[in-house]
């Protein structure tokens, strides 16, 4: 399982929002063997005067929040984090700089998903990877 949530300035997310969307989640499924059909996505869009950051990031500062199962390995994540950066930079003239990424793991059984508690669920694909 993953959410991600995306925060940035409201006008960087409706020009970019499906760009992102695709860049992310073709991450997740290339990385994280999430199924195709398993886009969870929120757009936090932010108006200047609710987000402030530091001087060094520009206009196209952009944070990622991604909620997901515990259990993946070290490298797991940090291959995650290098090709999500990578990619977002290029698909949507994200500067690096301005990408910020952080991964919430929580285990399963703190889930609730479908009416059915996280740990109960049979996915599709490994996450003690």
């Amino acid at each position: 399982m993953v959410q991600v949530k995306i925060y940035a300035l409201k006008r960087l997310l409706r020009e970019n929002r499906l760009a992102l969307s695709d860049t992310i989640h073709s991450c997740v499924v290339d990385i994280l063997k999430i199924p195709e059909n398993k886009r969870f996505h929120r757009f936090l869009g932010l108006n200047s005067c609710d987000f402030v950051f530091p001087t060094e990031k520009s206009r196209r500062y952009v944070i990622l929040e991604i909620s997901l199962f515990s259990g993946r390995s070290l490298g797991v994540k940090r291959e995650l984090l290098r090709v999500l950066m990578d990619r977002i930079s290029v698909n949507c003239s994200i500067p690096i700089n301005d990408i910020e990424i952080t991964l919430f793991e929580t285990p399963p059984s703190c889930w609730g998903i479908r009416g059915q508690f996280g740990d109960e669920l049979i996915l599709p694909y490994m996450i003690d990877s």
